[in-house]
């Protein structure tokens, strides 16, 4: 189980390890988007600069701001412990690294504002 934080706009975050072509591992923290149907989305760069292989798909999404296509890469986490390859959508632009609904398939989300209590696991 992994703990997270709500910032200051209330936002779920929690912290995962993106883990590099070369073996190495980047903490980062990540947005839980409940409007985002995918395992994780990073801005083309980022999972450029992280040796991520980039399957020479893409898959058009229905964001916030209309229709967008994203590339579609393989990319290695470190999510509670465990290390997995998930398929990641690369964006342009995108401000924040996003976790999508699909870990709500493999792990539970307790949300307790009042007792600032955030898990996943």
């Amino acid at each position: 189980m992994i703990s997270g934080e709500f910032n200051s706009k209330g936002e779920l975050i929690f912290e995962i390890g993106l883990i590099a072509a070369d073996g190495d591992v980047i903490t980062v923290k990540a947005l839980l988007d409940t409007g985002f149907t995918g395992w994780l989305a990073i801005d083309n760069q980022d999972a450029d600069s992280l040796g991520w292989i980039f399957t020479n798909q893409q898959e058009e999404m229905e964001t916030a701001r209309g229709d967008a296509w994203f590339n579609l890469y393989a990319g290695t986490v470190l999510f509670d412990g465990e290390e997995l390859i998930i398929a990641v959508l690369g964006g342009e632009q995108l401000p924040n690294i996003l976790l999508g609904v699909r870990w709500l398939e493999r792990k539970r989300l307790v949300v307790d504002f009042p007792a600032g209590v955030l898990t996943l696991g």
